[in-house]
């Protein structure tokens, strides 16, 4: 599982759930945190050249890109690179789109894959009609990992957020929210207190989870009915006190190892 911080654990937690005896292997290209922020021209290689080196270190079955930016700019060169399965993370528009009663719907993301012509295509295409108000949350990533860090999550930091999402022309309409970031499943709990109303929060966990489970059933792979431990953890920096405390319920057998971008420890 493949991300730039501790998004992939809102993926983990679902494959998790399903395939408790499946052994799960993190990368965290913490040297580029956050992906939201940078460039196309930036990532892309980036995240080719650094989820390739953590691959070949961990020799996992199948690559989990459990990130949004990451899978909207790199599943193809990842997929032409790699011989293992490769699984992305696509935004939730179009189960949004059929589950909103009211036929508006709040797509919460970053501020690159809210501006990006991924984004814009999926909408066209899934949207089904339904009016979706766009929300850049960039401030929901630190958040998110502030969290896992033990650290309280306010009403006030959240509450910039609630505005865009619901003090904009069309937001008294939105019933239906999709947390189109790996990261802000994990403040499901708190957005939906800080809400105006009840909205349902939809993210693609679950629709992952599911892929993966197909993924070894194509591959032919056997799971051990026991849960599997949290194998091996690679990172592209230091800093791996925080990461230990954030990624602590997956029990790994090692200390974080730094695997550098270009594939060389």
């Amino acid at each position: 599982m493949f991300d730039s911080g501790v998004g992939a654990i809102s993926i983990a937690r679902e494959i998790r759930q399903l395939l408790p005896g499946l052994t799960l292997h993190f990368g965290v290209d913490n040297g580029f945190f956050p992906y939201g922020d940078k460039s196309e021209q930036e990532l892309r290689p980036r995240i080719v050249t650094c989820a390739t080196a953590m691959m070949a270190r961990c020799r996992a079955d199948i690559l989990v890109v459990g990130c949004n930016t990451a899978s909207t700019l790199a599943l193809p060169a990842l997929r032409e690179r790699l011989q293992q399965p490769v699984v992305g993370v696509v935004p939730a528009v179009k189960p949004a789109a059929a589950a909103s009663r009211t036929g508006t719907i709040a797509l919460i993301a970053t501020e690159g894959t809210v501006n990006r012509h991924y984004t814009r295509d999926l909408i066209a295409e899934f949207a089904n009609g339904a009016n979706v108000i766009n929300v850049p949350a960039p401030e929901l990533v630190r958040l998110a990992e502030a969290k896992l860090r033990g650290e309280p999550v306010t009403e006030s930091q959240l509450a910039p957020v609630i505005a865009r999402i619901f003090d904009v022309p069309g937001g008294q309409r939105v019933d239906t929210a999709v947390l189109a970031c790996t990261h802000f499943p994990l403040l499901r709990e708190e957005l939906a207190r800080c809400a105006p109303r009840p909205v349902e929060w939809l993210d693609s966990g679950a629709a992952i989870a599911r892929r993966v489970q197909w993924w070894l059933q194509e591959l032919q792979l056997v799971l051990p009915d026991l849960p599997g431990p949290g194998k091996l953890m690679c990172t592209s920096a230091d800093g791996h006190e925080r990461l230990r405390t954030a990624f602590r319920e997956f029990a790994f057998e090692n200390n974080p190892e730094v695997v550098s971008p270009a594939g060389k420890d």
